[in-house]
């Protein structure tokens, strides 16, 4: 199938051709059409698959002429994702003369007041959508479109009040449009209470199984980091991500790393956006071939070229493990994931493998050379929620 027989308006057609696009991905074959109709659709697929550009071609299909009015509206979970959606929207928009205002917090607020005087669309995170709101600097009572984005990733981040308190904002008569990379029962109790009538459309996972292998190794605690240095500098790989279950390791990880000579760089929560923008900017252009990350900082960002995904800390929940994979192993490309599990971590890793019904190898662990991390190694204390240095 082609886009051009998905009854796409020819100008957002041309568009799309002009970006290399010919051919839609399951999702977008599946979703598009619905969504042209009007419909109220349920978009379930991995990260990555193409649901943005789905929702985008039906915000352009539903919307003729500039008001000055916000008409649309898509809620992100993170500020990344706001801004890759924002991106992808204005590239669209440019020729209809339509004004995109991408709303997040952790920046000024005073452009926003200025972009969303005259946007037709708004591309926004709930937190600050909701200071916005507080402070009558948007309206939106004339929403036609509403886009859910990543709706469990924002239930996930405890934004289920908020994104509510904004969905009641919006009139009742509109589109709204619901993505998210899994179907649990979070997620369908939302469209239950807030959409009509949906229809949902899956695409398949993006991750070619075949292609992914999976392997574990056990080691003692204070050799985590040994291993993982060994395996970074030994691993042939191109772009590689690390993720950790906290924003401390992600720092304490990091940091180590650089000191043994691997160009490496974090992202977690606690950036700025300055800081967040550079650590992605480095990272996509290679300069940084190591993103040591927590999950939520991770979710959202357009990635590509993902080889090896590495466990330093095994999830706490074990969907989060299929997200973290879901990074490599994309378009007939191999990946590897490699998780690196310490005593206190067993229990975790066994809900992983039941969970999610994979298969993990469990690989011997090399001879390592002992190597001096200062600060020595870090390990969570699980029962009072907080890390500990060991001497």
């Amino acid at each position: 199938m082609k886009f051009r027989n998905l009854k796409i308006e020819k100008d957002i057609l041309k568009l799309i051709e002009k970006k290399g696009f010919d051919e839609p991905t399951i999702i977008q074959a599946r979703a598009i059409p619905r969504i042209l109709e009007g419909k109220d659709v349920i978009a379930g697929s991995a990260t990555g698959s193409g649901k943005t550009l789905a929702f985008v071609v039906g915000l352009l299909h539903n919307h003729r002429d500039s008001t000055g009015e916000v008409q649309g509206l898509v809620l992100a979970p993170t500020r990344e994702l706001a801004q890759q959606v924002s991106r992808e929207l204005s590239y669209f928009c440019g020729s209809r003369g339509y004004n995109v205002a991408c709303v997040y917090g952790g920046v000024a607020i005073e452009p926003q007041f200025r972009s969303l005087e005259k946007a037709d669309f708004v591309v926004a995170t709930p937190g600050r959508l909701l200071d916005h709101l507080g402070r009558g600097s948007v309206d939106l009572s004339k929403v036609n479109t509403l886009i859910l984005d990543e709706a469990d990733r924002m239930l996930d981040m405890g934004f289920i009040d908020d994104v509510e308190r904004i969905i009641r904002k919006t009139p009742a008569k509109r589109q709204t449009i619901l993505t998210s990379a899994t179907m649990r029962g979070e997620v369908m109790r939302l469209s239950q209470r807030y959409m009509h009538n949906p229809v949902k459309v899956f695409g398949k996972k993006e991750v070619d199984p075949s292609k992914l292998k999976q392997v574990y190794y056990d080691i003692p605690r204070n050799r985590k980091l040994s291993l993982l240095t060994y395996l970074l500098k030994k691993e042939k790989s191109d772009l590689t991500m690390v993720f950790c279950n906290s924003r401390r390791a992600v720092d304490f990880v990091t940091r180590n790393l650089q000191n043994h000579g691997i160009n490496t760089h974090a992202i977690h929560g606690g950036f700025s956006q300055k800081q967040r923008d550079s650590a992605m900017n480095k990272f996509k252009s290679e300069n940084v071939r190591v993103l040591v990350c927590t999950d939520v900082a991770a979710r959202g960002l357009d990635i590509e070229n993902i080889s090896h995904v590495y466990n330093y800390d095994i999830p706490r929940e074990s969907k989060q493990y299929m997200h973290r994979i879901g990074r490599t192993a994309r378009a007939g490309e191999e990946g590897k994931a490699i998780n690196i599990l310490s005593g206190e971590q067993h229990e975790d890793f066994r809900r992983v493998i039941r969970d999610n019904g994979v298969r993990v190898d469990k690989v011997k662990t090399p001879e390592l050379k002992t190597s001096r991390f200062p600060g020595g190694s870090q390990r969570i204390d699980r029962h009072r929620g907080r890390e500990r240095r060991l001497k």
